[in-house]
């Protein structure tokens, strides 16, 4: 265990009030790609890059082709919770945990067993028909062709913040508010490069602010305990 990794777990076992903000990094370890590494989503190719085809605009003018490159790409129901899915939820069921916040859309803090999680980005585990609110599973997107389309005709669209949507203003207000209120501030797997979830941390008033990740952060210099490398093989030791 390294110096920093010991003292990672000497802050946690001294509070009783953490939060996790997490971003990709955090699912990329169960085999779910990030958007911005070298093998993410951002460097394979397309007609369009994924940051285009996963906006509101192209969703509206161009609906199929957005569904082709969801079900190929954004809709993974084989993967499973890693060591830091299990772990925080761990630390949420001993009380130690007040709550996860999380970029991903994938579920898997959930199936981990955390209780409290904030999906800034939405879920592709929730599906709504936009004229009369029917609600489909993950699935049923899967095995559709096309465009999905609810039994009353509408259109199905995933419960996901697309690229020019807002956040949800309630998960946004609680998420500042959990993060104002806490006494450690883990964050982990995340670039801190997509606004406005990244400017989330400039709300924690704390001086037990902890970053974990495989490469350097823009926010790197206002952290008091930086961890580098993989969260899962780092929150297994802890």
């Amino acid at each position: 265990m390294t110096e920093q990794v010991q003292q990672l777990k000497k802050l946690i076992d001294e509070s009783n009030n953490i939060v996790f903000f997490g971003g990709a990094g955090v699912s990329t370890e169960s085999g779910i790609p990030d958007f911005r590494s070298v093998d993410g989503l951002y460097n394979q190719k397309y007609d369009y890059p994924p940051e285009t085809i996963l906006s509101h605009t192209f969703y509206r003018r161009k609906t199929e082709e957005f569904y082709r490159f969801y079900r190929d790409k954004m809709i993974c129901l084989t993967a499973k919770p890693n060591a830091a899915h299990l772990k925080l939820a761990q630390w949420e069921e001993e009380g130690k945990l007040k709550a996860v916040i999380t970029q991903n859309i994938d579920g898997l803090h959930q199936m981990a067993g955390s209780k409290k999680v904030l999906e800034l980005h939405g879920s592709v585990l929730r599906n709504y028909c936009e004229d009369c609110g029917k609600f489909y599973d993950a699935e049923f997107i899967l095995n559709s062709t096309g465009v999905p389309k609810c039994e009353c005709g509408g259109g199905v669209k995933p419960d996901v913040v697309l690229y020019e949507e807002g956040l949800n203003n309630y998960t946004l207000q609680e998420s500042i508010r959990c993060i104002s209120e806490a006494d450690v501030l883990i964050i982990g797997g995340t670039s801190l490069a997509v606004y406005p979830a990244a400017g989330l941390i400039d709300y924690y008033r704390g001086n037990k602010l902890i970053l974990i990740n495989k490469t350097p952060t823009p926010r790197d210099s206002i952290a008091n305990l930086l961890v580098q490398g993989s969260i899962g093989e780092i929150f297994s030791q802890l």
